[in-house]
């Protein structure tokens, strides 16, 4: 009998260990989430961010190039929540194209893609680093994303 019960508790540790895995078929479902949350102007895109997330937008300028800012999640929520009334009148949305995922760590991983603002001809870079936590859910833990938008221009 305890040969039994050391048996059958094995292999629920060993199947539990296996399934929490995470893969990049998971990282890709929490993108196609966060893509139709944000272009649906759902207020859950707000959560789907670290509160330690680092926040980094690189804005273009008309010359070609570059401001790099860093701010942090509490700031930029607050500024996507402004944002979103703007958007859904305007009927914004992003398209994303060329994505790609890879692997940092067990439940690390890395989203880069090229995002198309509706209404315009020009692709951006962008990124996302996700880690799921301890308890399942998914964080966005770092955002990269070129503009030619200067909200965040004076962020520290």
């Amino acid at each position: 009998m305890k040969n039994i019960i050391l048996t059958v508790f094995t292999v629920l540790i060993f199947g539990s260990c296996v399934y929490a895995a995470s893969t990049k078929e998971d990282a890709m479902a929490f993108f196609n989430h966060y893509v139709q949350a944000a272009n649906t102007y759902n207020p859950e895109v707000t959560t789907m961010y670290s509160p330690s997330a680092k926040i980094i937008r690189e804005v273009v300028k008309p010359d070609g190039t570059t401001v790099t800012r860093v701010t942090n999640t509490q700031r930029y929520i607050s500024e996507m929540k402004k944002g979103q009334t703007i958007a859904k009148m305007r009927h914004y949305k992003n398209n994303y194209s060329n994505i790609s995922i890879s692997q940092l760590g067990a439940d690390t991983f890395k989203i880069a893609s090229l995002r198309q603002p509706s209404g315009e001809s020009y692709k951006l870079k962008t990124y996302m680093v996700i880690k799921k936590q301890p308890d399942g859910v998914w964080l966005i833990t770092e955002e990269m994303m070129q503009t030619k938008v200067q909200m965040l221009i004076n962020a520290k």
